[in-house]
């Protein structure tokens, strides 16, 4: 968790800081996945901040066979963000709003109705809910004071801030992550970890955003332009009209 926090704790609260909400939210990604993009729950919860389908694409969030922004750490807090915001609204504090993210707004709402009664630690809840509300309380304490529980860790021990490049597509037509790697001149594997929602290994036509280590965007349309014309004389669309016999196999 601390290794992590020193990675992702700056993108979180400055998201935090801009929609004008308690940066001790921080703490929740923290205790739902660990900070982890591609934790999963029984339930098909994804990405830092779990959210389910249906709740993801009602925030903004593309979710299909080729993008899952429920694991991008930008897009998944600013979608979160603006759900804690309408939670907060509509239970008038934090407290019921975190239940009501843990435990969905139509539970909560019915034990609400059930037992005549808005405050949370009079509530009886689920016992996953009750505990949720205080693992982050428990989280907020040991990363804020971590030598005070035992925790002694240097700089050195921590993960290094998140520092990347933007590079925007606007594709044609489908093509394979590899290449993007090869103008980065980076592995494959570096722009599956910098960009966790990619699925697969290529990318579909349209606009995309990708992030490549800083630094390394210079001189990368120039080889992205030369990889994706050469690729373009070597694959090239064959029509072929199938002929009376012939099986699928021999075509």
């Amino acid at each position: 968790w601390m290794k992590r926090s020193a990675r992702y704790f700056p993108i979180i609260e400055k998201i935090l800081k801009q929609e004008n909400l308690s940066l001790d939210l921080k703490y929740v990604p923290i205790v739902e996945s660990a900070l982890r993009p591609h934790i999963g729950s029984s339930k098909g919860a994804i990405g830092y901040w779990q959210f389910l389908k249906d709740t993801g694409r009602r925030y903004g969030l593309r979710i299909d066979d080729t993008i899952d922004e429920r694991r991008n750490i930008f897009k998944s807090t600013l979608a979160a963000s603006s759900y804690l915001k309408k939670l907060n609204a509509e239970f008038g504090s934090y407290l019921l709003a975190l239940a009501a993210y843990n435990m969905g707004e139509f539970g909560l709402n019915t034990e609400i109705d059930s037992q005549e009664n808005r405050d949370f630690f009079s509530l009886y809840l689920p016992l996953e809910t009750q505990q949720y509300i205080f693992k982050i309380i428990a989280a907020k304490m040991i990363l804020e004071q971590p030598e005070k529980y035992g925790f002694f860790l240097k700089e050195s021990d921590l993960y290094p801030p998140f520092r990347f490049s933007e590079v925007n597509f606007n594709l044609k037509t489908e093509i394979p992550i590899v290449m993007i790697a090869q103008a980065a001149l980076i592995p494959f594997k570096t722009i599956k970890d910098m960009n966790p929602e990619i699925r697969g290994y290529h990318l579909d036509s349209g606009k995309i955003s990708l992030l490549i280590p800083e630094g390394k965007e210079k001189g990368f349309k120039e080889r992205f332009v030369k990889l994706l014309s050469a690729a373009s004389k070597k694959y090239t669309t064959k029509f072929h009209v199938v002929q009376p016999g012939e099986s699928l196999t021999r075509i």
